[in-house]
């Protein structure tokens, strides 16, 4: 999406529009900018009659515009601000680029390639990590309840359930409320949100990254219907956004090499490429994290990004089986068939046949409607929740604990109205399980008996999905057992989601839609020659085609899962019926997040009446500009008094023959300026050359969520006096248009080429006499294209 940033455009009365309970719909402030205003005469170019100029400008009056969009950002509601994507062409911009060499450019290259090298690996070895602690806390919790249970202590039993994920809830909870709050949830609308333009403090911090891993492993290890997609997605863009980051200034921990990268444009493709490292260490298939970076969460594209990203994702799937090969002696506790190893568990030869297309049209119909009913209840539970949260940190404890004891006792209380059914003769697993992962749970049950809700339930959810997707199975659970562990996994998941800790829904909606398509394939399956397990993987893509309308990841992830190339034609069918019949109730899960958090979102299509609004129709003011010579005393005022990011700069008389347009300078560059504090006496041209004063990097981009501030910067009486020239550091090439372009056409630049800032010219080159300049934040733009 464009660029939208909080701080800039049409005054205070635009930005202060603000309730984080809706779902807002732009967060910045791009100028729209009319230059056709008062002429105040040949010849008028002293100070006083520019003031005046300025003030008839302003339509006679300063308005203040301190106030900033704000949106929630993990559990904590914080100030956004919009990304600057587009390249600014300045005097001191022109001179860095020419005099960097062959050299330079080569090793711009090569650090872009060994970035996503290290991206790739890391998200692997969190990826890793992750599986690894899940695999060894969930199954040492399941195996000392399992082995009491076996004692008949059933009592004891639960209380050890129940506490141990109390305890595990709570340490994520604790963790994310009170040392990374913007670790909470899966992260995947805040990686959304910031590929799409919008900046906010601390999404990819360190600490963020630390609590995200360690939060996810107790939080899925807690038998919290929570998963672990969504955070590794969000950690691999905090790796990718910390590599690129260069170091900390702060500690001293700098590397001079990666100062290429201080910019939006590079950081943006390299937390692309950690976005899709994430979720192929997740599921450990590159192919599908490149096209679920394509098609979910990135809106900008081109092939040079491709290429590096699918290279960053075949690093995590060689490092992952590096790490994988290191397990299987044994060195790696009771990690074994987890979510890293695929799912290989249809049978090796699908067939399918006319007969069988009925029941798979039913089940992708089915899963629209239950996926778009996912998605209206989580909406609901999420606004109460947000009620809560908003009372208190001891509130959000108390709701994950209120949550984590229900679903303590659901899980356990619920296989006690199975009955216990006989072992299979002809299984090669042992039956029942005991004393390790399996699809035979004792649970209550007598020796040579299992518990079927139980196999389903006291497993980690990699564990259970394997079961259900398992081919030649279809007598191993009864229909009462599956409708049970589905309606229960349809509201846990959404119960789950939502609170202070590190948790996503990827997971949770595979698991439940495994469980709708067996029990589909158990209703229905006479009809058809299709296995249950293979009910179980087309009702899985179901539901996540009617929750998360993604197609061609979801196929791509689906049947790197599986390994089973021959389903494919099922797959796309049962994805392209369920998102069809979705969208015609509302949209898909990670939209509507990212609206619920108050994240600007910018549509990429423009609504048919659009067209008829061109831009000129919706501009309005006032508008704060700067002389190319400008008072500090003056810039000082307006910095304090808005919260625009850049700022038109008008030459006037006798610095130009007419008042023209000279350029924009951005609200950073104003404040690089002011701290250097190079000021001339007179309001004249400097004879400075400011290549020389000034270099590229002093004007590079701090990391994210991280902004100078006026009120950090002390000038004296004398200094508030003086001038400063601002034509070297002004972007003598912004991005205009005429006043006639349709607000439809406006939209689409700001999408396609990422715009934050669009000027608006008059068509006229005349200067009309009373007119004056006009600004709009695109947000009311934005508001067209989504009503």
């Amino acid at each position: 999406m464009a660029p939208r940033d909080p701080k800039d455009g049409g005054g205070g009365a635009v930005d202060s529009e603000v309730d984080i309970e809706a779902p807002l719909i732009s967060s910045s402030s791009s100028f729209f900018v009319d230059p056709a205003y008062e002429d105040g005469g040949e010849g008028e170019g002293d100070e006083e009659q520019r003031r005046r100029r300025r003030r008839s400008l302003l339509g006679g009056r300063s308005q203040s515009n301190t106030t900033s969009q704000v949106a929630l950002v993990g559990a904590e509601v914080c100030p956004i601000e919009s990304l600057d994507y587009e390249l600014i062409e300045n005097d001191v911009f022109k001179q860095d680029w020419r005099a960097r060499g062959r050299g330079h450019i080569l090793r711009y290259v090569a650090l872009k390639w060994a970035l996503c090298f290290l991206a790739g690996a890391l998200a692997a070895a969190a990826g890793f990590v992750a599986n690894l602690g899940v695999e060894n806390v969930a199954g040492a919790k399941f195996v000392v309840t399992s082995n009491l249970m076996l004692e008949g202590k059933h009592g004891s039993a639960f209380a050890v359930f129940l506490a141990s994920n109390f305890a595990l809830t709570m340490l994520a909870a604790v963790l994310t409320v009170y040392v990374a709050p913007a670790a909470a949830g899966s992260g995947i609308p805040e990686v959304k949100a910031y590929l799409n333009g919008v900046d906010a403090p601390n999404i990819f911090s360190l600490k963020t990254l630390i609590v995200k891993v360690v939060g996810c492993i107790a939080a899925v290890s807690s038998s919290l219907h929570v998963g672990k997609a969504g955070p590794l997605v969000h950690t691999g863009a905090c790796i990718a956004s910390i590599l690129g980051q260069g170091g900390s200034r702060k500690y001293h921990m700098t590397c001079k090499w990666l100062r290429y990268f201080k910019n939006d444009r590079d950081r943006r493709d390299l937390v692309t490429c950690g976005a899709a490292a994430g979720i192929a260490a997740a599921f450990r298939a590159p192919a599908g994290g490149v096209l679920f970076a394509l098609e979910t969460v990135s809106s900008w594209w081109r092939s040079a990004l491709l290429w590096r990203a699918f290279f960053t994702t075949a690093m995590v799937a060689v490092v992952l089986r590096a790490l994988i090969d290191f397990c299987k002696s044994g060195k790696c506790g009771l990690f074994g068939k987890g979510g890293l190893i695929m799912f290989d568990v249809t049978a090796n030869y699908v067939t399918y046949h006319l007969v069988d297309l009925p029941p798979v049209i039913t089940l992708g119909v089915l899963g629209g409607i239950l996926g778009s009913l996912y998605n209206f209840f989580l909406d609901k539970v999420l606004r109460l929740y947000n009620l809560i949260n908003e009372k208190g940190k001891t509130y959000k404890l108390l709701l994950a604990a209120t949550v984590t004891v229900c679903t303590s006792c659901c899980l356990f209380g619920l296989p006690w109205i199975a009955s216990c059914k006989t072992c299979p003769a002809d299984t090669e697993e042992a039956c029942p399980s005991i004393g390790r992962s399996g699809n035979f749970k004792k649970f209550q049950c007598a020796m040579n008996e299992y518990n079927d809700l139980a196999s389903l339930f006291f497993n980690t959810n990699d564990d259970t999905i394997r079961n259900l997707y398992s081919a030649g199975t279809d007598d191993e659970f009864h229909i009462s057992s599956i409708l049970v562990f589905f309606v229960a996994s349809y509201f846990l998941g959404i119960f789950s989601y939502g609170l202070a800790l590190p948790s996503g829904l990827f997971v949770p909606v595979i698991l439940t839609g495994a469980a709708y398509g067996r029990l589909v394939g158990m209703l229905i399956g006479s009809q058809s020659t299709l296995d249950h397990g293979l009910f179980a993987v087309l009702g899985s893509a179901a539901l996540l085609g009617g929750s998360m309308r993604m197609t061609v990841s979801v196929c791509v992830v689906i049947l790197e899962l599986t390994n089973n190339l021959l389903m494919l034609p099922l797959v796309m069918l049962v994805l392209l019926i369920s998102k069809v019949v979705a969208d015609a109730f509302n949209a898909n899960v990670y939209d509507l997040l990212v609206r619920l958090k108050g994240f600007p979102h910018l549509e990429g299509y423009a609504e048919p009446y659009m067209r008829q609004l061109s831009v000129s129709d919706i501009v309005t003011g006032p508008l704060q500009t700067f002389s190319g010579i400008e008072k500090v005393g003056h810039i000082v005022h307006v910095l304090k008094t808005t919260g625009h990011n850049g700022f038109p700069v008008v030459d006037e008389p006798p610095f130009s023959d007419t008042p023209a347009l000279y350029g924009l300078i951005l609200r950073d560059h104003l404040l690089v300026l002011l701290r250097k504090k190079d000021l001339i006496c007179t309001c004249t041209t400097s004879t400075l050359n400011a290549s020389k004063h000034f270099s590229h990097d002093e004007f590079a981009k701090r990391g994210s969520g991280k902004h100078d501030r006026i009120e950090d910067i002390e000038l004296s009486a004398e200094e508030l006096e003086m001038f400063v020239d601002l034509h070297p550091f002004t972007n003598t090439s912004p991005y205009t248009v005429l006043e006639t372009m349709s607000s439809a056409k406006a939209l689409i630049l700001f999408r396609e080429l990422g715009l934050r800032h669009l000027l608006v010219l008059p068509k006229s080159s005349k200067m009309e006499e009373g007119a004056t300049w006009q600004v709009k934040s695109h947000q009311h733009i934005l508001k067209f294209a989504s009503n």
